[in-house]
């Protein structure tokens, strides 16, 4: 189907739903028109056999025939015996037969869906369609609805709409209503030209996947709709019509479940492969209606295909408390690597894939590949040993991310946000073995001629050839050739880099404190700000004498030696902290005042302030101190002679001493040559160095453009400020 074809499709149900207005508002319509759509599709689908159903009923209920094989005869006379999912429908009525009873039209089409095998009333369950049957009814607009889906103007029958032609109206109907209900971007499905760039590079490298009778299960446990599943099949079907594939799937939302579901059914695949629940999982879940799985649907299977949209930027709150368990249990879970900020679980949704990896061919095994289209976040988001970097390491250092490619702004319906999808596998070509490829396709696109949303840009045929191209040449410095501002250019579309070279350390740079004391007026009245003081008059009590004692107390205690520290020579200032403290204790022994250590910090920090030529500030064995407020950090590639991974776990506060065997020289080499020259009396705290992983895609592919001379400015202005002087002149006149 065209594309015009289907879109103007959609704008005839959009139509239809238009004469909901009222009982409904816009944002609702779906509730209504999307299980209609799916009604009216299967209505078509089982008309042709309708009869001989209904007398296959009759005939096998004589024989008190129930359950499974009832099912499976019903489908076999409704399908003509090809089928292997029960598809059938036992009620008399048809939608034409619905309308021929206008007064029971409620009563009767509750009845006609009842009559549906198994799975399809299931389907409808997840609508809660029935409720929205009465609301239709109450309000007048139930027969008018089927009357409209019933029109020679809107035909859903398989004869004039295939699978894949149902698939795309689907995702135009979706985001139409999705526009109306203004659903984030991170819930929201993606373009069917997305997804064929995705499965184009997944199976670049793959012959076997194309040989007749060759078994390939394809997994999205972000399903949705069910497009990227309904995409790869078709593509790999269209190369090897006998290809064995097997779709699997999960997916939380309800609605977008039943119409995968549907899809699935009508083509005869699994439907039990597909779960409907929550994929990261939900510790203590309530919900058990309509059959919801509150954890990962398919455990210990592994896939050979996956491909999957997570959501973008979407708290994981609900499934945090399953999901930390689960990282508690390191890599014997899915989690092993760590976990990403609350405001973005995509990260965990790759790890969950990886978790269903393939043994790789190396081991044995036939290994797997995946295709997840992200937002820009899990490149470069989360600071050196922090839960995203950690999981990139983990990745990188394995050897499992392929390539990178960014895709245009403004593809997708509900934001104009930059995508970059990622190819991760444990079957690496020889060739690309230790090195990561990125791919600039920002500029592949090309303006729609009438947006959708947020979508304004689409890629072309050419585009994904291009890119395919890209990937599959696998060339340090490729170019295209591109458009920029309706002028063609040539750009580097395609750079090859070493895994290590998207590591880098993280050393922290400390500098000694040097403080001078003085006990001046000033300085005496900060002690009263300290909390250590304040906790003087304190009681950790609860008695009201008790706490009255201790204010009492505390408050003598407060004054004297407040006098004590008056009492000491306010004109002397010392640079020397040591002799400072023999001072103050003279002074603290002549007052008969005894104060614990944290009292004595107190004072010391209250009179004390930042002096470059005081002496340094040593602890008891004689180190320097740091001082905090000129700490620094500095980040330094690795290592080029590195090898992963690296010997450092993946805990917050991992031990990192056998890093530092490998990288502390290397350290020490940096802080001479870049730091020392300019602070010599820094060093590196060497416990805190860490070790960190970002891909900084866009850096690598900045191209530096000097600015217009000053002159050609200069002229553009004067033009402009004439034509805001002739404006204006016309108003005045």
């Amino acid at each position: 189907m065209a594309s015009s074809n289907h879109q103007d499709l959609a704008g005839f149900i959009w139509n239809i739903a238009n004469k909901l207005r009222g009982p409904y508002r816009p944002p609702q319509y779906r509730h209504v028109m999307l299980p209609m759509t799916i009604l009216r599709r299967l209505d078509l689908v089982l008309e042709p056999t309708k009869d001989q159903v209904l007398a296959e009923l009759e005939r096998l209920k004589k024989k008190n025939m129930t359950g499974p094989a009832l099912e499976a005869a019903l489908s076999r006379v409704a399908n003509g015996g090809n089928r292997k999912q029960a598809l059938y429908n036992t009620s008399p009525f048809t939608f034409q037969k619905l309308l021929g009873d206008a007064p029971n039209i409620a009563d009767n089409l509750i009845s006609y869906i009842r009559g549906f095998s198994p799975r399809v009333r299931d389907i409808f369950e997840k609508f809660e369609f029935e409720k929205e049957i009465e609301k239709l009814d109450d309000s007048n607009r139930l027969f008018l609805i089927v009357k409209e889906f019933c029109s020679t103007e809107i035909d859903l029958s398989p004869a004039k709409l295939s699978n894949l032609q149902m698939g795309y109206l689907f995702e135009e109907l979706v985001r139409k209503f999705n526009e109306q209900a203004n659903e984030e971007a991170g819930d929201h499905f993606t373009p069917r030209e997305v997804i064929r760039l995705m499965v184009e590079l997944m199976f670049v490298y793959e012959n076997e996947v194309f040989k007749a009778g060759k078994y390939s299960s394809i997994y999205d446990p972000t399903a949705g709709t069910g497009g990227m599943l309904s995409v790869a099949e078709e593509y790999i079907k269209r190369k090897n019509r006998d290809a064995n594939i097997e779709l699997f799937g999960q997916e939380y939302n309800p609605e977008s479940y039943a119409i995968c579901c549907s899809d699935l059914l009508i083509k005869d695949e699994e439907i039990a492969n597909l779960v409907y629940g929550d994929t990261l999982g939900i510790k203590d879940a309530k919900s058990r209606a309509y059959n919801f799985v509150p954890q990962d649907g398919h455990p210990d299977k592994e896939f050979h295909f996956m491909l999957s949209n997570p959501p973008f930027g979407v708290e994981w709150k609900p499934e945090k408390s399953y999901v930390d368990d689960e990282a508690e249990l390191g890599f014997s879970g899915r989690f092993g690597a760590g976990v990403p900020r609350i405001n973005d679980g995509s990260l965990l949704f790759l790890q969950h894939m990886i978790s269903k990896f393939h043994s790789s061919p190396q081991s044995g095994g036939d290994g797997s590949r995946i295709a997840i289209v992200f937002n820009g976040s899990p490149l470069f988001t989360s600071d050196a040993g922090s839960g995203e970097s950690n999981i990139r390491r983990w990745i990188i250092e394995n050897d499992w991310l392929d390539a990178v490619i960014a895709l245009p702004d403004q593809m997708f319906y509900n934001t104009g946000i930059f995508t970059y999808v990622w190819i991760v596998t444990n079957k690496k070509p020889e060739e690309r073995k230790g090195y990561v490829q990125l791919i600039d396709g920002t500029r592949h696109f090309r303006k729609m001629k009438k947006s959708m949303g947020n979508k304004r840009n689409e890629l072309s045929d050419d585009h994904i050839s291009e890119l395919v191209k890209l990937y599959g040449n696998f060339r340090q410095n490729a170019e295209c050739t591109t458009e920029n501002n309706g002028s063609e250019e040539k750009r580097i579309c395609s750079k090859i880099f070493r895994n290590i070279d998207f590591g880098y350390l993280k050393m922290t740079v400390e500098r000694p404190l040097r403080l001078n004391f003085q006990a001046s007026p000033e300085r005496i009245e900060l002690l009263k700000t300290e909390t250590a003081f304040h906790n003087l008059i304190l009681s950790k009590k609860k008695s009201v004498e008790a706490q009255a004692e201790a204010f009492q107390n505390g408050k003598v205690l407060q004054q004297a030696l407040l006098e004590a520290l008056q009492g000491m020579d306010s004109e002397t200032l010392y640079r020397d902290r040591p002799l400072f403290a023999k001072a103050l204790d003279d002074a603290l022994k002549s007052a008969d005042i005894k104060i614990d250590a944290p009292l004595k910090k107190a004072i010391l920090n209250a009179l004390g302030q930042r002096d470059e030529k005081a002496e340094i500030c040593r602890d008891s064995k004689g180190n320097p101190e740091p001082d905090p407020e000129l700490r620094d950090t500095e980040l330094l590639p690795l290592p080029d002679d590195t090898c992963l991974p690296l010997p450092i776990g993946y805990d917050k506060d991992a031990n990192n001493s056998k890093l530092l065997k490998l990288v502390q020289s290397h350290c020490e080499e940096y802080l001479k040559r870049e730091v020392l020259p300019h602070v010599s009396d820094a060093w590196i705290d060497h416990s805190k160095t860490k070790v960190g992983y970002e891909i900084p895609l866009t850096r690598h592919f900045y191209v530096y453009k000097p600015p217009r001379p000053l002159e050609e400015i200069e002229a553009d202005i004067k033009a402009l400020e004439a034509d805001i002087l002739a404006l204006l002149r016309e108003v005045v006149e």
